[in-house]
């Protein structure tokens, strides 16, 4: 390496590349996110892709980004950049208020010609000085043409020429970071494995891009970074959507049930469907359904048939799942809902987060018709949450709807594979525990008062249920005003006594202190990051994070009442807020709401809080 570069020793850092849509900064960002757990760095990553197909080249609209945190204890994707790479100057812009002010920025200055630089709305033709840069370090390089000379005895067109050259930016940030490549060849040939010219072709880029770190002569801050030492096991880097699969599989598999996903293609939940579908081998049944109402009412009839039955949708689609979800819940059919949340209201910002769903959850449909609500915290815990709202349906014969969001749903960080072993068992509530010599539909468990599940076609268990309210006792359709409200009761605290066998609410930080954080769902990372700086800096503050919602865990109450100011921090208008006022009276609650498709910013947070408790 060049005496000109200076190593830095860093417990973590914060890399963004970015570039248009078709610059590969998706595989580049998940490369290079994946060689840094493979060497022993935690992750997590945060994917921000325009909802446009394919924006005008070079525009601001048309920019895609891949950002990641690493290092010895991440929590979340991260804030400011350390490291950008901006493949072109609209990369630049878009990102320039996000970069730190000694931050080293790669730019390929074949892209940062006079018409590339009026297609970004520059003024002038000094970006850096234009957008204020002049405190960082830039490393300027002709990566498109050092590309294409690299490819040059290849036999391909100069547009797969082109498109290789987010592996010469990659091979950069590999000399930059101090990591080799040897992994990440690796890595291309299994993904180029049935295409072997473009395979050499990107692993003869890379490298090269790697020895021209290497080679020249560059006045740059260089990054060492701390290994872990990890738990031994079998690692992956897994994003949500796919941990979310995985934890339907192995609720399935626990529970002894075939898994069926009735679902529509639908941006950010897309993922799961195409997850489940390519594990025929598992017994997984799937099918993508002419639409939403059509795939949760597949996954109702699989559940009527005694399956595991699962839809996957996002905000739009969970509002037209809503009538017959509410079918779910009088019938008393086991079924998981997972909404991934996405940028509302209607169509919205398909690709951007928010964690607006909540009320919708919990009371979008008509009637009393209460439910379970589960979010999930990361993207591993997706896995977890997944598990936890297939055990809830299978025992509690419920439907449950897991939330999770686009941030945690597209991002990704090392997660170990579990042993299923160390998971509690799932046993559904099924008439095989039926102790009693005649049993109807309305037969409940005087314990849980979850009805006993019969399977369609079961000898001798011949049943009819529906949408139409039923006597309590005899199951036979009712329109008696008194039964009709012992029903509406019984719904409800079938729901609420789940709390006795969901787990209990735990604090974080400094338990001491006069100041809760509640936050739930997918800003987790974000918020223990804030609270822990806060902590570290000698300031007061506990956190709160809840994954069950309704439900709420059984010491809720008790936790909340110990605080003098409550600080409820969340991407929407004040939903979760507004539920815990209903729930428990009196509580003193302050509110942190942004809502603009983007996650937290750990510095804010911390100056809101800061003040809150000043």
């Amino acid at each position: 390496m060049s005496d000109q570069v200076q190593i830095k020793d860093v417990q973590d850092i914060v890399i963004r590349f970015s570039g248009d849509s078709g610059d590969g900064m998706q595989l580049s960002g998940t490369l290079f996110s994946s060689l840094s757990a493979i060497l022993g760095n935690q992750i997590a990553t945060f994917p921000d892709f325009p909802a446009e197909i394919r924006a005008p080249q070079g525009t601001l609209s048309g920019v895609s980004g891949f950002q990641m945190q690493i290092g010895k204890s991440v929590y979340n994707s991260g804030g400011n950049t350390d490291v950008l790479i901006a493949m072109n100057p609209a990369a630049l812009k878009v990102n320039a208020k996000h970069v730190k002010s000694n931050s080293v920025i790669l730019i390929d200055t074949d892209s940062f010609t006079k018409r590339d630089l009026e297609k970004a709305e520059f003024k002038t033709d000094t970006p850096f000085v234009e957008l204020n840069l002049t405190t960082q370090q830039i490393v300027a390089v002709p990566i498109s043409s050092l590309t294409k000379d690299s490819l040059a005895d290849f036999d391909l067109d100069m547009k797969s020429k082109i498109r290789c050259k987010n592996m010469f930016a990659l091979g950069l940030v590999c000399w930059l970071f101090n990591k080799p490549i040897d992994v990440v060849n690796g890595m291309l040939s299994t993904k180029f494995s049935k295409k072997p010219l473009l395979a050499q072709a990107n692993l003869t880029v890379l490298a090269n891009g790697y020895n021209y770190g290497q080679n020249r002569d560059m006045t740059v801050t260089s990054y060492r970074i701390e290994s872990l030492n990890m738990e031994k096991g079998f690692y992956m880097d897994v994003n949500g959507n796919t941990a979310t699969a995985y934890g339907l599989i192995a609720a399935a598999e626990k529970a002894n049930l075939q898994l069926f996903l009735g679902s529509y293609p639908i941006t950010p939940a897309t993922d799961i469907l195409h997850e489940l579908v390519k594990r025929k081998e598992l017994g997984v049944k799937v099918v993508q359904a002419e639409d939403e109402i059509a795939g949760v009412c597949t996954a109702i009839g699989a559940s009527f048939a005694g399956d595991l039955a699962v839809t996957s949708t996002s905000g739009p689609g969970l509002a037209l799942k809503g009538e017959a979800i509410g079918l779910a819940v009088m019938a008393e059919l086991p079924l998981v809902i997972v909404d991934v949340q996405r940028g509302g209201p209607s169509t919205g910002l398909p690709t951007k987060t928010e964690q607006t769903d909540l009320r919708q959850a919990l009371y979008g449909r008509n009637g009393e018709s209460p439910i379970v609500v589960v979010a999930a915290t990361s993207p591993t815990n997706c896995f977890d949450s997944a598990y936890w709202s297939s055990k809830i349906a299978l025992e509690h014969i419920t439907p449950v709807i897991l939330l999770t969001d686009s941030y945690i749903a597209n991002g990704a960080s090392a997660w170990k594979i579990p042993d299923l072993k160390n998971y509690p068992s799932i046993k559904p509530h099924t008439i095989d525990q039926y102790k009693g010599n005649e049993w109807n539909v309305a037969v409940r468990d005087e314990n849980t008062y979850a009805r006993y599940w019969a399977a369609a076609g079961t000898a001798g268990f011949t049943h009819r249920i529906g949408g139409l309210e039923r006597d309590y006792n005899t199951g036979a359709i009712s329109t008696d005003p008194d039964n009709h409200q012992r029903m509406v009761d019984t719904r409800k605290n079938k729901i609420a006594k789940i709390a006795d066998f969901i787990p209990e609410q735990i604090v974080l930080g400094d338990e001491s202190s006069e100041t809760l954080v509640v936050g739930w769902g997918g800003t987790y990372g974000h918020l223990r990051e804030a609270v822990e700086l806060m902590n570290r800096d000698g300031k007061k503050i506990a956190l709160s994070h809840f994954c069950f919602i309704s439900p709420l865990p059984k010491n809720t109450e008790a936790i909340l009442r110990k605080y003098k100011k409550i600080i409820v921090a969340e991407q929407n208008n004040g939903q979760f807020a507004g539920y815990l006022a209903e729930q428990f009276s009196n509580l003193p609650i302050a509110k942190y709401n942004v809502v603009n498709g983007q996650p937290f910013e750990v510095s804010d947070l911390v100056e809101f809080f800061t003040k809150e408790i000043e």
